[in-house]
């Protein structure tokens, strides 16, 4: 894997290269992560997927929130994009209950200060989609704060652009994916500040591994749903025993074969583009 420019850092996902002083070269690699662990064993054509979805939907949302993509590489693995000051936060849209924030509802009663209604079940569609954002970690979860402490963290006017983009881009994307038999169940966007101090868009949009994708059809509250993103990964690696502390466990063929067809199936059902055409032709999503 090679990229132009200079190698700045690596991530649980990503190879983050610049190539000036404005524009930086994000590479996705195979690599899967599990409760913020990087496993052994890599999905092929993962990072294809992440890269290929992402600009699907930063070609289609630019009108919603301006965004850091400035085009596609040949491999279907690269993108080119402005370089941004990014958020301190995670900014994460629920429209569904379902993990940290089940977790949090039957503790609590509420999600990051939102109070929901009593009796709710797991994987109940909310009364409207809430925004929870989270803390970044350089190691370990990222933890759910509250609104006011997110503010604080971001000052109030990006805050509350940031906010209002993710909402809206969360509306957005979900209508799209519901007509083709996708729920969204929730999402984590990363904002930043371009060179003009505006709110941007940027990292991934709309992925199997920033969203919670479930298959419609099956669709029925109370109990966990199956999905189209890596919680298929996390449930194996639950039935493992495994401490979730590194290293992370080496996945099985079926394990890894089950994930790539998931995260395959997402991407075709999102974009209307075949896998096979994506790959020969990048620009294909766009």
């Amino acid at each position: 894997m090679s990229a132009p420019g200079v190698h700045l850092a690596s991530g649980k996902v990503r190879e983050i290269f610049a190539l000036d002083g404005e524009r930086l070269s994000l590479v996705a690699s195979d690599r899967i992560s599990t409760f913020d662990v990087v496993l052994p064993t890599p999905i092929p054509d993962k990072g294809r997927v992440l890269t290929g979805l992402s600009a699907f939907w930063f070609s289609r949302t630019a009108e919603i929130v301006p965004n850091h993509f400035l085009g596609l590489g040949a491999d279907g693995r690269t993108m080119t994009c402005i370089r941004l000051e990014m958020l301190p936060i995670e900014c994460v849209v629920r429209g569904y209950l379902a993990g940290s924030g089940w977790r949090d509802y039957l503790e609590t009663g509420s999600i990051c200060g939102h109070a929901l209604p009593d009796g709710l079940l797991q994987s109940a569609r909310l009364p409207e989609p809430i925004f929870t954002p989270a803390t970044k970690a350089a190691e370990g979860h990222d933890l759910n704060i509250s609104e006011r402490e997110a503010e604080e963290l971001c000052g109030s006017e990006r805050y509350a652009a940031a906010k209002a983009a993710s909402l809206e881009l969360y509306r957005f994307a979900s209508a799209h994916a519901e007509a083709r038999g996708i729920i969204v169940a929730d999402t984590k966007f990363e904002l930043g500040t371009g060179p003009d101090g505006s709110v941007v868009l940027g990292d991934e949009a709309l992925t199997p591994d920033s969203s919670r994708f479930w298959p419609a059809d099956g669709y029925e509250p109370g109990h966990a749903q199956p999905s189209f993103d890596k919680q298929f990964v996390r449930d194996w690696c639950e039935r493992t025993g495994w401490d979730k502390a590194p290293p992370g466990p080496e996945l099985p063929a079926d394990v890894v074969a089950g994930t790539r067809a998931r995260y395959v199936e997402a991407f075709e059902r999102l974009t209307e583009v075949s896998f096979a055409d994506y790959v020969s032709s990048p620009e294909v999503v766009l």
